[in-house]
Order: C-alpha cells, then structure tokens, then sequence
C-alpha cells in the first residue's frame, strides 16, 4: 500500500532501500516507544497507514502517512492522526516532526489545518535522514 500510494499516485520513485524501517515495524517503530497504525476499510483489506518513530529524547517523527485515493477526504485520515495525538499525548511526547513532499500540497493543508507549522532543516531539533523530494519539513508543538 505505502509503495502504492508513493510511487504509483504520487510518481516519487522511492523504493525499498531508501525506507526499509517498513520492513521491520516492531524494530524501527514500537522497539523504542513510538508505533504504527493501519486503516482497516470495510473488507478489512489495509488502506491506509501511520507511523510514529522516536529520533531522540521527546522528539519523534510522523512517519508512512498514506491513504489510497479513493479512501482521501473520509474519516479515515482523521482516525489515523488523531490516533497519534492521543498516544503521543498519553506517552508525554511533545514535538512530532514530519517531511513531505513538495508535490503534496493537499497533505500541507492537511497539517497545516492540525497544527503543524513549516520550518527549514535548519530549525529541526535533530536531523534525521529521509528520502528528499524536494521535501517541505513541519513540526507539530503538543500542548496539554
């Protein structure tokens, strides 16, 4: 589904080895306090998915946020991130960054509707490696 979404709807030509934190789930993502989560259509069949990885100390990363395009604009993209929200608000984390590419402009809005404000690599508190598309970078301050 992830390569899906990337590669055929969005033409980013990523591939395995620029992502192979999806190879392995509990390692990557649950092994250090962040988590993953998938969007079950009616069919139970995989149609969505988000990830939440720890960079280092309260500072975490949203990661593998897609949906399939004829499931965009329903509940299911708010379910997946407020899902996220609550678990980072129940674990105490406070910051979640993101990369997007620069093509995906209604993913922005997206973000930009939930709080996350556009920052430079310069203003990331950790850097971290990403497959860059040209890729816009957000942070997402939580509050209580």
């Amino acid at each position: 589904m992830i390569l899906h979404v990337q590669n055929s709807e969005f033409q980013l030509n990523i591939g395995l080895e620029e992502q192979s934190d999806i190879l392995d789930i509990p390692k990557n993502y649950l092994a250090n306090g962040g988590n993953f989560w998938v969007a079950l259509n009616e069919d139970g069949e995989v149609i969505g998915s988000i990830g939440l990885q720890k960079l280092w100390q309260d500072f975490y990363i949203l990661k593998k946020f897609f949906i399939y395009k004829e499931y965009r604009g329903k509940t299911f993209s708010e379910g997946l991130f407020n899902e996220v929200v609550l678990y980072a608000k129940h674990h105490g984390i406070k910051t979640i960054i993101l990369d997007t590419p620069s093509i995906a402009t209604r993913s922005h809005r997206f973000y930009e509707k939930k709080g996350f404000e556009r920052i430079s690599e310069h203003d990331l508190p950790v850097r971290y490696d990403y497959p860059d598309r040209n890729s816009l970078l957000y942070r997402l301050t939580l509050r209580d």
